[in-house]
């Protein structure tokens, strides 16, 4: 089923950002919500849809694909309905408003349509009982996690007569068009991630009271370290909304009374006390934490006000978190005597033990419960993928004797499977504990555009066969007939070695090859760029003279790409920066992952882009004038490379000149390789040439000179120091073509000469060496 037009019901927070997501992906969206009682009667979505560019992170791809969300209301436009295939509703969590809202919607939605309701945690089955009869069959949950935009995990949820294959066209849809991770959820009360994060939070809060542990400090030991997001626990509380969390607790307090660990579904007294007093987190401006000036504050239980938020955790602890084997990691925390080392064993132990009750309740296998709190809370690990890398029966051991000890919140018998079972992962299969049974993953359709799926334990997939690799690179192939290759050094950077490895590659693939893709096996990222830690190093070490010529490999390893006799086509997704960058802008084309961040940040550095980058802008700058004077483009890529801009989506690259219109957007990042794949093949039958050296007709002289004075205007107003004049000026002169006349025509060996003379030059000066300075040490940039 192709989605032409969707609708979304409501324009609360969650709804006008789902709106703004099915936007980024080309889908035109209605967004509805009451008539407004006075002035425009939808008034209440423009003003939502305005606010959609204030919000950070932005939810939208470019401010202007705001325009493709068109405003409507429940009284005037509701026939605009029946031409909307996709339609979901985000209006309050109260079964009476939802129930109105179908009743009025029923008679415009048209037979094959889906609906769905974006509910967090409300009964399926409840909602469908109130749905028109016409309804039903296409009705399911569709719950999408805040913000929509950057969140991976939707959960789907059938009621008892939703039709299957309504279930799997939409499966498809989220996840191909709209890039999510989809995971079916059983209707439970608040679904599979927020039923486990909630109560991994209440667990850990009742903890931390009772362990009397300063709120700063539980922040300190349950965020990255401890396998969480960053915020940890009670800054993402003040991210989320404390509100919100009440909410949320509270479904889990109606709907779970039978539940053994009822007693702990309750919103904390201080957390009570916070909501009464509207300290709702940061949209409140106050929370668990609150900033006073340039001094972060946090709620002290004791006198139920705010302090300096000074204590720190225990360094020993934080050595523990430190330890990479997970098995040593939790044996030393459980081992440990410390009320920091056991708040966290304690916590895990809780986690556990939830987890394995209520997993056959909740999820379908213990992979999507997994991936649910990967996707949907960031976690670095699921639960059971963690209790498995720790020593399945080790853990198993040691909560059971939590347990027995008291030291339990509850005591309730472990499910029997847990001692028929030695691991919950096995090669390519998780367990379903319903069944008793291993289960593969999902044979739809649309997952075979994943030849590398976000993986689990246990699990391997095809890795081709190599033709060529070393330690920092590997070429090889799925097919025979198409080159695929890859980085292995650290963050995919480029370093000399990684420059020979692409120069070997390109010369093998030519040989052995119809074409080439560039796609990285390891991490979320393409490139972090240029190894700035070894061009540093050699610098030191050798001096000037040994640098030059890893620069001049640099270009002719763009150049390689650039003029190979077979097409080359880069496959991105998440940070493509600086080196790594003018490696894109030399491919014929280039697949990007919607969320791919894209820029040339040299000058962050004291430096400009040396790899054939600025050339290739100004070579774009003069292919786009089609015969105009090219200064109004350059001027735009100038500001670029100038400003050290990274584009905040691959859609927000096009816009700024990093991808060209040919190139192509691809909603979900695990798919970029197999559309790379099939782009770089049609290219191939078409009986591909590279292109012709290119010669430029420079804007020269007059252009530097009308830069010169922009450059002057920024430094009186301040908005740029000395020595970021200096830099900018170099990357005028470069990208005008140099101080000759305008008009003078010049090959590309020239441009790349000058900058590679003006990276030396810059190499060699004290701020700039201040700068990278700097940036290896704290990964900061230093204005000077």
């Amino acid at each position: 089923m192709f989605i032409r037009k969707a609708a979304v019901l409501g324009a609360g927070v969650m709804g006008a950002q789902i709106a703004a997501h099915l936007v980024n992906a080309g889908i035109p969206t209605l967004l509805f919500d009451l008539p407004a009682k006075e002035g425009d009667a939808n008034s209440i979505v423009l003003k939502a849809i305005a606010n959609l560019k204030k919000l950070k992170p932005t939810p939208l791809g470019v401010p202007s694909i705001a325009d493709f969300i068109i405003p409507a209301n429940y009284h005037d436009d509701l026939t605009k309905l029946s031409d909307c295939d996709f339609i979901i509703e985000a209006v309050a969590e109260r079964i009476d408003i939802k129930e109105s809202l179908y009743q009025k919607i029923a008679p415009f939605i048209h037979a094959d349509a889906i609906v769905g309701s974006n509910t967090s945690g409300l009964s399926i089955e409840t909602l469908a009982s109130v749905l028109p009869n016409s309804l039903k069959p296409n009705f399911c949950g569709v719950h999408f996690f805040n913000p929509p935009r950057y969140m991976t995990l939707v959960e789907i949820t059938p009621h008892l007569t939703t039709n299957p294959a309504i279930m799997d066209q939409l499966e498809t849809f989220l996840t191909s068009a709209l890039g999510k991770g989809v995971i079916r959820a059983k209707d439970t009360p608040n679904f599979i991630a927020n039923r486990i994060g909630v109560f991994s939070i209440l667990a850990m809060m009742h903890r931390a009271v009772e362990m009397q542990i300063p709120f700063e400090v539980v922040d300190q030991l349950s965020g990255k370290d401890f396998g969480r997001a960053k915020s940890a626990l009670f800054r993402t509380l003040d991210v989320v909304g404390i509100d919100v969390l009440g909410h949320v607790i509270q479904t889990m307090t109606d709907q779970l009374k039978d539940d053994p660990w009822h007693p702990y579904y309750q919103v904390p007294e201080f957390l009570k006390d916070l909501i009464a007093q509207g300290k709702l987190g940061q949209k409140s401006g106050a929370g668990i934490y609150q900033k006073v000036g340039k001094n972060i504050q946090v709620y002290d239980l004791a006198t139920k006000s705010y302090r300096e938020a000074s204590q720190q955790a225990d360094a020993e602890v934080l050595a523990i978190l430190k330890i990479k084997d997970p098995n040593q990691r939790l044996k030393k925390l459980r081992e440990s005597t410390h009320p920091q080392a056991q708040f966290l064993w304690l916590s895990l132990s809780d986690l556990f033990y939830y987890c394995a009750y209520h997993v056959a309740d909740i999820a379908h296998n213990v992979r999507d419960l997994d991936l649910a709190m990967r996707w949907g809370f960031g976690w670095r690990e699921g639960p059971f993928e963690l209790w498995q890398l720790a020593g399945f029966s080790d853990i198993l051991a040691f909560v059971k004797e939590d347990i027995t000890q008291g030291k339990a919140l509850v005591k309730v018998a472990l499910p029997n499977w847990l001692d028929q079972v030695k691991a919950v992962y096995q090669t390519n299969v998780a367990y379903d504990p319903e069944q008793n049974t291993f289960v593969g993953r999902s044979k739809l359709p649309v997952y075979a555009r994943q030849l590398f799926p976000a993986p689990v334990l246990d699990e391997s997939f095809n890795e081709g066969e190599t033709w060529y690799e070393t330690e920092v690179v590997r070429l090889w192939t799925l097919d025979q007939q198409v080159g695929i290759l890859s980085f292995k050094s650290k963050n995919n950077t480029i370093g000399d070695d990684v420059l020979d490895g692409v120069l070997a590659a390109v010369k093998i693939a030519e040989e052995k090859a119809k074409a080439l893709v560039i796609w990285q096996r390891q991490g979320d990222h393409f490139s972090y760029g240029a190894n700035l830690k070894q061009v540093g190093e050699t610098f030191t070490k050798f001096g000037p003279d040994a640098v030059r010529p890893v620069v001049e490999k640099f270009q002719r390893a763009s150049q390689a790409l650039r003029f190979a006799t077979i097409p080359v086509v880069a496959a991105v997704k998440g940070m493509v920066l600086g080196g790594s960058c003018e490696f894109l802008l030399h491919c014929d084309r280039v697949v990007a992952a919607f969320e791919s961040y894209i820029g040339l940040v040299e000058v962050g550095v004291g430096l400009l882009p040396a790899g054939a980058g600025c050339k290739e802008f100004a070579l774009r700058a003069f292919q786009e004038a089609r015969g105009d004077n090219p200064y109004r483009d350059m001027v735009a890529y100038f500001k670029q490379i100038a400003m050290g801009e990274v584009s905040s989506s691959a859609m927000d690259a096009k816009s700024r000149g990093y991808l060209r219109a040919s190139d192509i957007i691809v909603m979900n990042p695990y798919e970029v390789l197999y559309v790379a794949l099939q782009q770089a093949s049609a290219m191939a039958a078409t009986g591909y040439r590279p292109p012709m050296p290119a010669r430029i007709p420079v804007i020269g002289k007059p252009g530097i000179a009308d830069f010169e004075m922009m450059l002057v205007n920024m430094l009186k107003g301040q908005f740029i120091s000395e020595y970021d004049f200096n830099i900018a000026m170099k990357i005028a002169t470069i990208l005008c073509g140099g101080m000759i006349e305008a008009g003078s025509v010049v090959d590309e060996a020239w441009y790349l000469k000058m900058e590679v003379d003006y990276f030396m030059e810059l190499l060699q000066n004290p701020k700039t060496q201040a700068r990278v300075k700097q940036m290896l040490e704290t990964g900061k940039p230093l204005r000077n």
